[in-house]
């Protein structure tokens, strides 16, 4: 779940490419996650997403017309992150523009609660201990995204659906925190119609990732320097699912009875 909007400002940080080093991952780890002396080195790591975030939102808006904001998520312990940071992430969702026209779709009472983030559909980049991580994501509260995700493929979207499922080769999709996984890139219909079977808006999150893997002492791949540019073009990559999952005005199937 990500971290409520407004529950503290973001931090200062400039659009770039900052790499990643191994005191990144290291701060999150069990052993510290706990610790609120190393509220200033997550911080850091905040910071670094944050920039992160900001150049694929650059990127998205002009090669893609797509307004996403960045957010972060807490890097110090806190009653909502159950007193431990073992996770950090940025995370990219609708416009206030566009968060103002799903409120006039839904209506003042749906619509209230859509500046939390988790509560809209959502790219994310996130960091771990033991990996990084890329990903779209609708959480089980971001009911509207998830069933406009649903109508739109049920009213006749299904092979769009997974010929942009298909083109994450790399990705997969997941249900919840269930056992069950769907590889992007040689799903069958099958495969996708038993997802459909089971995954309820409102009840079921829902993610299409890929994790980089980091353990302590081989995370090379994660401290490359070319590894933060690699992150935004993955997060380009997930752009057309985002575009055809997440409710907006081009893809509008919330109310449509067909």
């Amino acid at each position: 779940m990500a971290a409520k909007s407004g529950q503290e400002p973001e931090p200062q940080a400039k659009a770039e490419l900052a790499p990643f080093v191994d005191g990144d991952f290291h701060v999150l780890g069990s052993g510290l996650a706990r610790d609120p002396q190393f509220n200033d080195r997550r911080l850091e790591t905040r910071r670094k997403l944050l920039s992160l975030a900001k150049v694929f939102a650059a990127r998205a808006a002009a090669e893609c017309d797509l307004a996403l904001d960045a957010r972060t998520s807490l890097h110090n312990p806190h009653a909502f992150n159950q007193m431990q940071v073992k996770r950090l992430w940025a995370y990219l969702v609708r416009s206030k523009k566009e968060k103002s026209r799903l409120r006039q779709t839904l209506g003042s009472d749906l619509g209230k609660d859509l500046d939390a983030a988790y509560r809209n559909a959502f790219l994310c980049a996130a960091i771990e201990n033991d990996f990084f991580e890329v990903s779209l994501r609708i959480h089980a509260d971001a009911w509207f995204d998830g069933q406009n995700l649903v109508k739109r493929v049920k009213a006749g979207g299904f092979d769009e659906w997974r010929k942009r499922l298909d083109a994450l080769g790399g990705f997969r999709l997941r249900l919840a925190d269930w056992k069950g996984e769907w590889n992007c890139g040689a799903l069958t219909r099958e495969q996708l119609e038993e997802f459909l079977r089971f995954y309820k808006p409102g009840e079921h999150a829902l993610a299409v990732e890929r994790r980089f893997p980091a353990p302590p002492g081989t995370r090379g791949g994660c401290l490359a320097p070319e590894f933060p540019a690699a992150v935004v073009a993955e997060l380009l990559r997930l752009v057309p699912l985002y575009r055809f999952s997440a409710w907006s005005e081009e893809s509008d199937w919330l109310f449509r009875k067909d």
